[in-house]
């Protein structure tokens, strides 16, 4: 009897959900409900990679065969560290009968659900990967649930570059939803102030797209944060914010006033998408009273978050972005596909890696 979140996958500890879990359970064999798909690719997540990365002072060697380490030992890829995992695509090769995914053998795909809860065999010890790089090439196979969530690749993209994209579609989705709320909200009470937003990290593949996504959902001004001058040259190049922002995220009053500096007060919105810890306070000091603050990085605290905000007073409303927000990878690509700043900024990043 299989359970459409996981749970027949789950060893231990017992009755915790797949991303919970120490260790899942790896048959090859599908239920009724699951999915098999043959492995072509992970992504990493930012969070993950970079902790790895520093941890072996650059050796790609070591990051890969620590991968390897953890996939065998736990049955899916989940940094013991930060938590988090990535995502894959791969090719389907056996569906269930009562799979409601709507997927069929041979359709090449992205998954759109965490590798911290999908079952994951690698069969090739990670070998073409040189572990420099986000994006590891990867034999082996992987298990979705009933309610796992996967998209077909779209056809008129690189495959690499659709991963790219998908791997973070959640932030732009969440973004443009908030914005859009605030947008309509001054709309309705005939307050015609523009909507403000700041998106910390917004050269990076979250960032960037979070940016499109504030200026399509209607706002009237926006600053990108970046830590470095080759990261604000790009996202100036790109064109895809009203202003860019030079400063360390990990120094709230630095973060504040680099915010303010450009939109002349605190942000209405501001989306967090870095991939370090200890930015909360400073996202959270760049806000506006009433505001939001969109936490999108898997190396936040929320603990951090939520007694900051309680040490300024800070009267803001905090999300966490979960990753999926209905439509977030039609959203996504489409702006990859129409805003040429964006595809520049992915491009770049893919041939640096």
């Amino acid at each position: 009897m299989t359970s459409p979140v996981g749970l027949h996958r789950v060893v231990e500890p017992v009755g915790v959900l797949p991303q919970a879990a120490q260790r899942l359970r790896v048959d090859r064999e599908i239920g009724a409900d699951e999915v098999r798909i043959r492995v072509e690719r992970l992504n990493l997540d930012a969070a993950s990679f970079r902790q790895l990365w520093q941890k072996h002072a650059g050796d790609g060697a070591a990051v890969r065969a620590e991968v390897c380490e953890i996939i065998a030992a736990r049955g899916k890829m989940q940094n013991p560290v930060t938590g988090s995992g990535g995502m894959l695509i791969g090719v389907v090769e056996e569906v269930g009968p009562d799979s409601p995914l709507g997927l069929k053998p041979g359709d090449r795909v992205a998954t759109l659900v965490s590798l911290t809860l999908t079952p994951l065999v690698v069969t090739d010890g990670l070998a073409s990967w040189d572990g420099r790089g986000e994006q590891a090439p990867c034999a082996g196979y992987a298990i979705l649930f009933a309610r796992s969530i996967a998209a077909v690749l779209p056809a008129d993209l690189d495959p690499q570059l659709s991963l790219a994209v998908l791997d973070v579609c959640g932030a732009p989705a969440l973004t443009a939803r908030v914005v859009s709320r605030y947008v309509a909200d001054r709309r309705r009470a005939g307050d015609d102030r523009p909507v403000t937003v700041a998106v910390v990290g917004g050269a990076g593949k979250s960032g960037s797209l979070s940016l499109a996504a504030a200026a399509r959902a209607g706002a009237g001004r926006t600053v990108g944060v970046v830590p470095v001058v080759a990261e604000r040259d790009g996202l100036v190049a790109a064109g895809l914010a009203s202003g860019v922002a030079l400063a360390d995220a990990r120094d709230p009053v630095v973060l504040a006033d680099a915010v303010v500096g450009v939109l002349g007060g605190p942000a209405d919105v501001t989306v967090v998408c870095v991939d370090v810890p200890g930015c909360e306070h400073g996202a959270i000091l760049a806000t506006a009273d009433g505001g939001t603050v969109v936490f999108f990085s898997m190396a936040t605290s929320f603990a951090a978050a939520a007694l900051g905000a309680e040490g300024l007073a800070a009267d803001v409303t905090m999300l966490v972005g979960n990753g999926y927000v209905p439509g977030h990878a039609e959203l996504a690509l489409g702006l990859v596909r129409e805003v040429a700043g964006v595809r520049a900024l992915f491009e770049a990043r893919l041939a640096a890696d």
